[in-house]
């Protein structure tokens, strides 16, 4: 078996182990996988037939069915370099729709684009303006107040102002 087993698979092979030497029923083994009991019996079959290799995927390793071709990715990178290298990917998206008939989706122009080292990808999450701080140490410390004017019994008395005082340090 030239392929490494994951987690999941490992875990599959335990559970068809327990199954096969009938420890466990096919209902407890798909719960156990989080599968239904006809797929449990495909498992069940593939392992049988293969052992662990059945049970490795058989996709691994290899290129996704969905990937850009090679002539296309080419001439979108030089279509970029030429004329849209100062742009970002939403716009270069359009004009390459546009003006030279090339149709992708502005994620793929993005990836493209840094891969080509057009654009730079935005670092993740901004630094918070307003940071929290830490609670105060002891009871006591520091008491916050807030009020709320409001006509509180709804015309069948005065308006009122209800005060809330929390303490910092227990909340």
């Amino acid at each position: 078996m030239d392929k490494l087993m994951s987690q999941k698979e490992a875990k599959q092979a335990q559970v068809l182990e327990l199954l096969k030497e009938h420890k466990i029923s096919q209902q407890e083994a798909g719960t156990r996988l989080g599968i239904t009991t006809r797929q449990v019996r495909r498992l069940t079959k593939r392992y049988q037939a293969a052992g662990l290799a059945g049970l490795v995927s058989k996709k691994r390793g290899r290129a996704s069915n969905r990937r850009l071709s090679e002539t296309i990715r080419a001439t979108a990178i030089d279509l970029i370099g030429t004329h849209y290298r100062d742009i970002g990917p939403t716009l270069a998206c359009e004009k390459l729709s546009e003006i030279h008939g090339v149709q992708l989706s502005v994620e793929s122009i993005r990836q493209l684009m840094i891969k080509a080292g057009y654009w730079r990808p935005k670092k993740g999450g901004t630094v918070c303006a307003h940071p929290m701080r830490a609670r105060r140490a002891r009871f006591g410390e520091l008491i916050q107040i807030d009020g709320s004017p409001h006509d509180w019994f709804e015309g069948r008395g005065d308006y009122c102002t209800l005060l809330v005082f929390i303490d910092d340090a227990t909340g």
